[in-house]
């Protein structure tokens, strides 16, 4: 990836939906020695630079957009934002938005053609909020870009001097900056970004692959803690609007983790950070699970939650424990130590269904789950006290879709089930007009909500449509 100053349209970031009107943050990239972007709604409103990186700065202006006037301008150019009121609404919720080895490599019309797509669908269909439900980047190739990371995780530095620590912070911030900076400015993502306003939940790529369950010699070393330094500087930059040194308001507490709740019109989104406080024996600590406890508590009448990996889904502790008995764990430990159904997770993954369950069967409240990660499409229920609890899961919108061996295998597993809740089994089901519980196609998801009820929708790269399925 070649090193030059980056201009890239603007991205939106919701901050409040408050009486008809929008909070946002709205960001630009221009080189560091352009002027700043001139950004207006009905006045020209104030910029600030968050970062300079590589030549290039990120600017930040917070704006409000209202039913009365529902667009802003940067350098001239307007854009149209879709306001939510209680009436019908539309959200998209995308993941894997890249690929492990030489992403930005690709030709932007093939990397970006499903976010083409869903701009395209924009022109008929308003679409209010968008969620990226982890690995927004992928940012395996970071690592390869100082000889002291250059064979992570395999290999780690036992001691890293002062001097080095700087410049191996300073590489990786870089190269971070770079991958999320070099993505903004393509066609297709960037005419997605800039009308809907976002909201993003990281997982493993966005900081590097199976960061959390990765051995420990790897986890706990001074490289790991530079990295995740570096990893979480850009996270906030690029996928909260905020400096560095900021704490998102959207953000519960005050923790060192990033989960977060958003009340639009009849619903609410929340996504807890499975990533920030991970290790091979948890999920999340005991601050992060008092903040989802809280951040559960008097929803709108539909949650939508994020998990970045699936919350149901089939009997792959199985799995894990035969491969291990075989001597096959090693390269797939951390794929698999990385999913609620691991072993090693099995007491947290009852406490978190119990937790979705609470809200789904509330008086007047309902709850899906949506997730990424698989690279596939897929969906799931579990029985509950008043019906169903709906797993939605759209993966990946621009990482290539796997062999189709691995969604008739995964099918195959299926059939097996799951009931880590005794009475509440977990079943896989194919999507609407599919014949297997996994798709293997580039994909994203549509949650609409017409004369009050939800439905969801995947567009599947070469299927098209699915028909709706109530939630």
């Amino acid at each position: 990836m070649s090193i030059h100053a980056i201009h890239s349209g603007p991205m939106l970031f919701l901050r409040a939906a408050e009486g008809g009107a929008l909070r946002l943050a709205v960001t630009c990239l221009r080189p560091a020695d352009s002027p700043a972007p001139v950004i207006r709604t009905t006045d020209r409103v104030p910029v600030e630079a968050l970062t300079t990186r590589a030549g290039t700065t990120l600017w930040r202006s917070e704006i409000v957009v209202t039913e009365s006037h529902p667009r802003y301008e940067v350098d001239g150019t307007a854009y149209e934002v879709a306001i939510p009121d209680e009436g019908d609404m539309t959200v998209a919720f995308t993941s894997c938005n890249g690929q492990e080895r030489g992403d930005l490599d690709r030709s932007e019309e093939e990397r970006n053609l499903m976010w083409a797509r869903l701009h395209r669908r924009m022109g008929h269909e308003p679409v209010h909020l968008l969620l990226h439900g982890g690995d927004q980047i992928y940012a395996d190739e970071v690592t390869e870009s100082h000889p002291l990371s250059a064979k992570w995780p395999d290999e780690v530095p036992e001691e890293i001097s002062a001097a080095e620590r700087h410049d191996l912070r300073e590489t990786l911030a870089n190269g971070f900056f770079l991958r999320y900076a070099t993505q903004r400015a393509q066609a297709g993502y960037g005419d997605v970004v800039s009308r809907v306003p976002s909201l993003c939940m990281w997982d493993d790529h966005d900081i590097c692959d199976g960061w959390g369950s990765l051995p420990q010699k790897a986890q706990n070393s001074e490289l790991a803690t530079i990295l995740f330094e570096a990893a979480r500087e850009a996270f906030l930059l690029f996928q909260f609007g905020c400096r560095g040194d900021e704490h998102p308001e959207i953000c519960s507490g005050r923790t060192s983790a990033f989960s977060w709740r958003m009340d639009l019109p009849g619903l609410s989104v929340i996504a807890p950070d499975l990533r920030s406080t991970r290790t091979k024996r948890q999920v999340m600590d005991a601050h992060s699970w008092a903040d989802l406890d809280s951040l559960l508590h008097s929803t709108e009448a539909q949650t939508l939650l994020i998990s970045s990996v699936p919350a149901l889904g089939p009997r792959l502790s199985w799995v894990e424990r035969a491969m291990k008995l075989t001597r096959r764990m090693e390269e797939y430990e951390d794929d698999l130590r990385d999913q609620w159904q691991s072993y090693a997770h099995r007491d947290e993954w009852c406490r978190f269904l119990r937790a979705l369950m609470a809200v789904h069967d509330g008086e007047e409240t309902s709850l899906a789950v949506l997730s990424g990660e698989i690279h596939l499409a897929m969906r799931a229920t579990m029985k509950t006290d008043t019906g169903h609890m709906h797993q939605l899961v759209a993966s990946g919108i621009s990482h290539p879709a796997p062999p189709e061996k691995m969604a008739i295998a995964l099918s195959w597993l299926a059939r097996l089930g799951e009931a880590p809740l005794k009475g509440h089994p977990i079943r896989m089901h194919p999507l609407p007009g599919q014949t297997r519980p996994y798709v293997a196609q580039r994909n994203y998801l549509l949650l609409r909500r017409r004369e009050g009820q939800w439905a969801a929708v995947w567009d599947l790269e070469d299927s098209g449509e699915t028909d709706p399925l109530p939630i």
